[in-house]
């Protein structure tokens, strides 16, 4: 018995996207909908509620004692915890795309914890360590040495919040480039730092600077783990979510949408910088895999 060959239909092709336009459009509409009523709506209400009063009243709220000290309290955790996972983020992906280890796995689940805990139960697991009825708060408090309700916990809040945002970005960064790279910089005599300032680190500039981005995004502004463990101090241990917080809770609104705007602004820059850098590093992903192929 002879195979006959399937008729092959003749007209336009269909394919998986290929709906009716009306379909499309109520789709488009419904995504631009939700897009304006839980994001470009928020956003203008608040800049809307900041200025309903006045440019004064808005420079007073942000010029305040108060919010100066949570914005320099914010830039400071930030520009620690930032660095640190920068460091942290770079070696521990070029570990885990580079070579191969005992622990890898149980490594890659550790960067990954942020993601599953939440925040809050972060700040409480910091407070049970150095708090004053902690594991470590009886010989803290005999050296007179303060992590929760100061700044070292708020910066230990936040380093442990943004751990996995640079790593993660960089890993499958690295993975797709391989190593063929470096194993011919080796041959050539480069020794390690070399191989990274001259072949890994331009490699993986633009995957890095998102990482940062995104990372220092998150830093700025958390809220859970460091509500736990700040203690509320006005003047002292607030940050800007934390201050505009207190500031609602106390019925200030124009004050507290003021602050907030602050927040709004940096969630603005970051998306603006965040979209450029992706595209950057799509590119330069897509250039790795061509690479790699070839």
């Amino acid at each position: 018995m002879s195979a006959t060959a399937l008729p092959i239909p003749t007209g336009k092709r269909r394919v998986a996207t290929d709906e009716p336009g009306w379909v499309r459009w109520v789709l488009i509409g419904l995504a631009l909908a939700f897009l304006a009523l839980f994001l470009f709506i928020p956003l203008i209400l608040v800049f809307y509620e900041a200025l309903k009063k006045g440019v004064d009243v808005y420079v007073a709220a942000i010029t305040e004692p108060d919010a100066v000290a949570a914005i320099e309290l914010t830039l400071t955790a930030a520009a620690i915890a930032v660095p640190l996972n920068l460091i942290f983020g770079v070696a521990a992906a070029w570990a885990i795309a580079k070579f191969e280890f005992r622990g890898k796995s149980l490594l890659i689940t550790l960067i990954d914890l942020p993601f599953s805990v939440s925040p809050v139960v972060a700040g409480l697991i910091y407070v049970l360590i150095f708090g004053l009825q902690g594991w470590l708060g009886p010989w803290l408090a005999e050296n007179d040495i303060k992590i929760i309700f100061a700044i070292p916990g708020i910066v230990l809040a936040t380093i442990f919040v943004t751990v996995p945002f640079i790593a993660r970005e960089l890993i499958p960064l690295m993975q797709a480039q391989g190593t063929e790279e470096e194993e011919a910089a080796v041959v050539l005599g480069a020794n390690g730092w070399q191989i990274f300032f001259r072949v890994t680190l331009p490699n993986i500039k633009w995957g890095l600077l998102y990482g940062v981005i995104l990372c220092n995004a998150r830093a700025m502004g958390e809220f859970g783990a460091v509500s736990v463990v700040s203690g509320h101090i006005r003047g002292s241990t607030n940050t800007l979510p934390l201050h505009v917080e207190i500031l609602y809770n106390e019925y200030n609104f124009a004050a507290a949408f003021a602050v907030a705007s602050l927040l709004a602004l940096l969630a603005l820059v970051t998306l603006a910088l965040k979209a450029f850098v992706e595209s950057r590093n799509k590119q330069q992903t897509e250039n790795a895999n061509e690479h790699r192929s070839t």
